[in-house]
């Protein structure tokens, strides 16, 4: 895909082709289709994150409730999006065994009660070991940090989606 195939989309294309780089979001393609056009993938990129930027805490956290747990129910039972599904099977969480699981699922539980929204991290960046030990740490972060931290990783997903989605090596972005 090319800016100018992006640029010539109309309205429900682009949100059936970009409604998922914030994990669950449509709205924010559909606010960002109203930019156009777009001089680049870095400029279309930058439209998604000022959109989520303006938006007030109540806002971004909801966004931060649209991700699912990591290896969790959604993944056992296959719900999850297509994009989610790659990203953890890419991590190795859809392999766990049954007490990497059970301890995954503590930690998040952990983590939405305390924090309101469940932990976001880019899994395809990490590996099956790495996704509990970050989990443990963050669960002592303040809540602005953590909210900060994870609106964070909310930014690397979208940008690893939207190089997929233009065919282009994420490090280029």
């Amino acid at each position: 895909m090319d800016i100018e195939k992006v640029n010539s989309m109309d309205f429900g294309e682009f949100v059936d082709v970009f409604g998922n780089v914030i994990e669950r979001c449509p709205l924010i393609a559909a606010a960002v289709w109203s930019q156009r056009p777009f001089s680049g993938l870095e400029d279309l990129e930058k439209h998604f994150f000022a959109i989520v930027d303006a938006l007030p805490q109540s806002g971004q956290e909801g966004i931060l409730r649209c991700h699912p747990d990591l290896a969790g129910r959604e993944l056992q039972r296959g719900t999850l999006t297509a994009e989610s599904q790659r990203e953890q099977a890419g991590a190795g969480l859809a392999s766990l065994g049954a007490g990497e699981r059970l301890r995954l699922a503590e930690l998040n539980a952990q983590y939405r009660a305390r924090f309101g929204f469940p932990f976001v991290l880019a899994a395809r960046l990490q590996d099956r070991a790495a996704v509990p030990r970050e989990l443990a740490r963050r669960l002592h972060c303040p809540p602005a940090q953590e909210l900060r931290t994870a609106l964070g990783e909310v930014r690397k997903i979208c940008r690893l989606r939207l190089a997929d989605l233009f065919g282009v090596d994420p490090a280029r972005l």
